[in-house]
């Protein structure tokens, strides 16, 4: 099995996110994905002699992401998620493993969308936080939603990835 170093800093307080369940629903979460031959191996991973692996989430709230989504994608507008995939975005010559270790990136979350989201869809708070992490660690893997089979494939795994904690 493969060591998880997750590490997840809630930037905002509006939410009192409970930081403990959190990181253990992202680790059972990650746990499930990883063991999941077929993600595997499809992922960034693929092949690859590691024995932990290191990601971060980061929770912010609207304001935050409209600034790093104008920045980094220059995207002029708050979104659910913003995925920075360090080690599935790099050149196959930088992808590197220190120590055994794999740095796959940083998922931030706006939890003020995960909010709004949940509503639209009328479904809990944590439903839609686990949906969209989930969607975060795929994407951290190397994952897409381009086409429409890429599309199914993610939503199909987002679902299985959160119904093992809810």
């Amino acid at each position: 099995m493969t060591n998880l170093n997750v590490f997840i800093e809630d930037t905002y307080d509006e939410y009192n996110i409970d930081e403990v369940l959190v990181y253990n629903n992202v680790v059972k979460m990650t746990e499930f994905i990883f063991d999941n031959k077929t993600i595997m191996s499809k992922s960034c991973l693929d092949n690859l002699d590691y024995d932990t692996v290191t990601f971060d989430i980061v929770l912010v709230n609207n304001d935050e992401i409209h600034r790093i989504n104008k920045e980094y994608r220059d995207k002029d507008k708050p979104t659910d998620v913003i995925t920075f995939a360090i080690f599935a975005d790099s050149p196959e010559e930088e992808q590197y493993i220190f120590d055994g270790e794999i740095n796959l990136g940083e998922i931030i979350v706006s939890l003020d969308k995960i909010a709004e989201q949940a509503k639209e869809n009328n479904v809990g708070f944590y439903d839609e936080l686990y949906y969209i992490i989930s969607h975060g660690i795929l994407h951290l893997l190397g994952f897409d939603h381009q086409t429409e089979d890429e599309y199914n494939f993610m939503v199909d795994n987002q679902n299985k990835a959160k119904a093992v904690v809810l």
